[in-house]
């Protein structure tokens, strides 16, 4: 006897609705064959069965409010799923000797995920059941409040089946699929293939029940069943498919002669809702939202701003950037002299490479530089460690590094814990002038805008300099104005005389 339990609903759904039984006691099933479905608040789960057998008992009814883990049916395999129609046996005698050939069945597991990281989102299935797989070809890809991290296949063989839908939420070392492999696969594949197709004469086309959100979204928009294409399982209407229909239908509208005489009517909800898209936010971006309004609600932030005259610093990147590069085998950037300066100011105003525990301040006697990085799935921070013992190379090396493995998606927890101060570049976008939020539990954070030509008054005249406005936000609880102020300014002096940072003035 097999249980069939309510799957993981999603973070924070603790419940959801029975809202249709797709089988009946005494129906043959077969696996990933779809059982029922629940509704909840946000979305429609769709049921599917772990084994293959015969229903044999319904424990929560259609309209029944069931919550995670419940138990919703039992099922019987083995000798009690002989009595079901011979139609659906054949098959299964068919993968026998494929297995006895030598096939085996090899899960695929939740890699580690990292230090403190006990779940993850299924973004992506690249792969659906039945297809064959290559050993350690990429079958998913989930989503870490951090991190993106792809699984790849265990063994080659045959997908056949999937335990973790895309946006569900899993543990650290659970379950995600099922691979056939071996010789058996091979065999197994295309007996088991035309399955599906002879059960689709015996279901009907329109015989399978559309979703119940779809038919309420139906019924709303004044379309029968014959006016949307299903693209759900054996073409069964989802709600989905009913505002894509709703859209074509409104884009359809003016080609036709009748429409085109009818008088304007006022815009309703149903049109504007026809026209959006709801995303669900990945895990980075939720985390990323959490923590800095976490930020904002519990630090005292306050940003100071300052203004630098790059000259010199372009000065000597334009003088020594060939040789630069020819000897370290990486560009020279302003992000090395920036951090560099940043790393002296820190030694003078300590508090502000400092953080808060509790009733007590925690100094650090050491810099390890998170360097904001904006990639496709939302913004990151990785941390560059011991960069007050870096030369300008290693900084720069280390920047492109973790520049690369962000981009690339390839960054772990590892590399973006333990910061103590961060830099924040939105000049690399456009920005004049910026006051970005702390990183927790980090007290302060320099702010770096655009390069602008700009007309300042030195020595009794107007010249055109290269300037850039620089910001300081910083936890008012620790760091005064005072410090503040002189930490940024000192940041300035070494940006405008660099020998400065060669003779640690």
């Amino acid at each position: 006897m097999t249980e069939v339990r309510v799957p993981t609903l999603g973070e924070s759904v603790t419940e959801a609705t029975v809202a249709t039984w797709f089988k009946k006691p005494g129906d043959a099933v077969a696996v990933d064959e779809m059982l029922c479905e629940l509704e909840t608040d946000k979305v429609t789960v769709e049921v599917p069965s772990p084994v293959a057998g015969t229903l044999s008992e319904i424990v929560a009814a259609e309209g029944d409010t069931v919550g995670v883990d419940a138990l919703l049916a039992n099922i019987t395999e083995g000798a009690g799923a002989a009595a079901a129609p011979a139609a659906a046996a054949a098959p299964a005698q068919a993968a026998a000797p494929a297995d006895a050939a030598g096939g085996a069945n090899v899960d695929v597991m939740v890699p580690t995920l990292g230090e403190s990281v006990t779940e993850a989102t299924v973004a992506t299935w690249f792969k659906k059941v039945g297809d064959a797989v290559a050993q350690d070809e990429m079958l998913c890809e989930l989503e870490t409040d951090k991190v993106s991290v792809e699984v790849p296949s265990p063994a080659a063989g045959t997908l056949s089946e999937i335990l973790a839908a895309e946006g569900s939420t899993v543990e650290a070392s659970a379950k995600l699929a099922v691979i056939a492999s071996g010789s058996g696969a091979a065999a197994a594949a295309p007996v088991a293939a035309p399955a599906p197709a002879a059960a689709a004469p015996a279901s009907g086309g329109k015989d399978v029940e559309d979703a119940p959100a779809a038919k309420k979204a139906m019924a709303e928009a004044g379309l029968s069943g014959d006016q949307v294409t299903g693209s759900g399982r054996d073409g069964r209407v989802m709600k989905e498919d009913v505002a894509r229909a709703i859209a074509a239908g409104a884009s359809a509208a003016p080609a036709t002669p009748a429409a085109a005489a009818a008088p304007p009517r006022a815009p309703s909800a149903a049109d504007d809702a026809s026209r959006e898209e709801r995303v669900r936010m990945t895990r980075l971006k939720q985390t990323m939202a959490r923590r800095l309004k976490e930020a904002q609600n519990t630090a005292a932030i306050l940003t100071t701003f300052n203004e630098v005259d790059m000259t010199e610093v372009m000065a000597i990147r334009n003088a020594y950037k060939a040789d630069f590069e020819k000897k370290h085998g990486v560009r020279m950037g302003f992000m090395s002299f920036f951090t560099k300066a940043c790393c002296h100011a820190l030694k003078e105003i300590p508090e502000v490479n400092a953080e808060i525990d509790g009733t007590d301040v925690i100094y650090k006697n050491y810099v390890h530089m998170g360097v904001a990085a904006g990639t496709p799935t939302g913004l990151v921070v990785p941390v560059i460690r011991d960069v007050d013992s870096m030369s300008f190379a290693e900084i720069e090396k280390g920047i492109n590094v973790m520049g690369r493995k962000a981009r690339d998606g390839k960054l772990t927890m590892a590399d973006m814990t333990g910061g103590t101060f961060t830099i924040s570049n939105g000049g690399v976008y456009g920005s004049l002038m910026t006051a970005p939020i702390l990183n927790p539990p980090q007290s302060g954070i320099l702010g770096m805008a655009k390069i602008q030509d700009r007309p300042m008054a030195i020595g009794g005249e107007v010249v055109i300099r290269p300037m850039m406005y620089i910001s300081l936000s910083y936890d008012h609880r620790i760091i005064d104005g005072k410090g503040a102020v002189t930490f940024l300014v000192r940041v300035k002096e070494m940006l405008e005389d660099p020998r400065r940072l060669l003779m640690d003035l």
